[in-house]
């Protein structure tokens, strides 16, 4: 595969010249990536020459889904993959993320399978023939770079049998350790396919071992059968110094149920983009999240549901907290379609600020093309007042302790949906520990 840099716009041109012989180090390292004997190799070669083409999106002129996310940054820094021989320290993991023995738990390190324990229904990711069915790689040039260089050994294929329960959670577990000593990318890839019927929950998380600089892209595709139900639990903690744009793509059949709630924090760009196609009648499609961000963080969500069928639900609902210089975006979409009569939809973003440097953009939309429907959207961005901080200060609660309770009551009602005990109680004590660092930076709280 030859690099053709007359054909990428100037600003990836000069990014992909500078850094030419690290790409061709890259691809000559995956397995079957030049020979073309893997399954997806023609799907890899389509998204790289589709990168080429657009590079990153770092033009926020006239691009919607880009205006409010400054990559410049990005696109001056020269990413490489880690070392996949890695020494696995579970000791060290399982102080980031819990890891109980009852669940299944895989563990990435620098996008290699490391660890595996439990019964999770795994496949080898060339097994899917699907894959990227669901996540276009023309879509964006993040989606089509962790397409390009999509991994074989980096690759989870779940498959969910028809009319079974899973009882125990698969979580999986993507580690960036640092071990090269400069900007790492990694891109997971993650496809589940979920039988008629079948019942289960899948925990991802991000999280790293190193403060080096580096970006994390997952791509992550789901198809639900009919009936089928799946709880998809996502924590995203990687360093200041990362990058991290996660692409979620999920096609629900009728009378299925899909439920995810993100916990998102760290980054210094984060973006979370989730759409949901909901094709068959009575599918219903739960978006929860919280995302934090203080200093200079920016954190984006990109949040959407299609109902191309009658009878289906929809709930997007979300909550930021800023602090210090911190920057938020949420963008959220609903389109009813013509014929999708009897849509339920619903779509909220709330957000506290903590400082008056902290800034949040949103933009909740709804597209109806059906006249029997019943849907509803709002978004609010505000601080807390001091009549409220009085109240509990009255009540002999101190000053610190009473900032902390306000910003504890409004996660609550995201950090509640966790219905696992163990992931809950471990997101609670998260929060708890960055509640200095959101205190410190903050200048609202009582203030208003």
């Amino acid at each position: 595969m030859t690099l053709n840099v007359a054909r990428i716009p100037r600003n990836t041109a000069r990014h992909l010249t500078q850094y030419r012989d690290d790409w061709h180090h890259l691809a000559e390292h995956q397995e079957g990536y030049m020979s073309g004997f893997d399954a997806h190799h023609d799907l890899r070669r389509a998204a790289w020459e589709e990168f080429e083409r657009i590079g990153f999106p770092v033009h926020r002129r006239d691009n919607e889904l880009w205006k409010y996310t400054d990559l410049r940054q990005i696109d001056r820094i020269g990413f490489r993959f880690g070392d996949w021989d890695t020494q696995v320290d579970l000791a060290r993991i399982a102080e980031l993320v819990p890891m109980p023995e009852e669940w299944s738990n895989l563990v990435f390190i620098n996008g290699s399978l490391e660890h595996n324990s439990g019964n999770a229904p795994l496949t080898r990711i060339q097994a899917c023939d699907w894959v990227g069915k669901l996540a276009d790689y023309r879509s964006n040039g993040f989606v089509s770079l962790a397409t390009a260089f999509m991994r074989i050994r980096g690759g989870s294929y779940l498959q969910f049998d028809r009319a079974r329960e899973y009882a125990e959670p698969v979580h999986i577990i993507h580690v960036i350790d640092g071990s090269v000593g400069g900007p790492i990318v990694d891109n997971p890839r993650i496809a589940v396919e979920m039988g008629d019927s079948s019942r289960a929950t899948l925990i991802e998380s991000y999280v790293s071992l190193s403060e080096d600089v580096h970006m994390t892209l997952p791509v992550v595709e789901i198809k639900l059968g009919e009936g089928a139900e799946l709880t998809h639990y996502r924590y995203q903690y990687n360093s200041e110094n990362s990058y991290h744009f996660a692409t979620t793509r999920v096609l629900q059949e009728a009378s299925s149920n899909y439920r995810s709630t993100s916990f998102s924090v760290g980054s210094d760009i984060g973006r979370n983009d989730v759409f949901t196609h909901l094709i068959g009648e009575y599918a219903e499609s739960i978006l929860h999240g919280v995302y934090l961000a203080t200093n200079q963080q920016h954190q984006d969500n990109e949040i959407s549901t299609t109902h191309a069928a009658p009878h289906c639900t929809s709930d997007q609902y979300y909550k930021g907290i800023l602090s210090g210089q911190s920057r938020a975006v949420f963008s959220g979409k609903i389109t009813v379609e013509r014929g999708a009569q009897k849509t339920d939809a619903n779509q909220k973003d709330l957000n506290l600020l903590l400082s008056h440097g902290a800034e949040v953009d949103t933009k909740p939309s709804l597209e109806i093309y059906a006249d029997d429907v019943k849907c509803g959207h709002g978004a609010t961005a505000g601080y807390v007042d001091e009549d409220t901080l009085f109240y509990l200060q009255s009540r002999g609660v101190d000053y610190d302790t009473a900032q902390a309770m306000l910003i504890r009551g409004f996660a609550a009602e995201i950090l509640d949906e966790y219905e696992d005990q163990i992931l809950r109680e471990f997101l609670e004590g998260k929060l708890d520990e960055l509640m200095p660092a959101l205190q410190e930076t903050s200048d609202t709280i009582g203030t208003a």
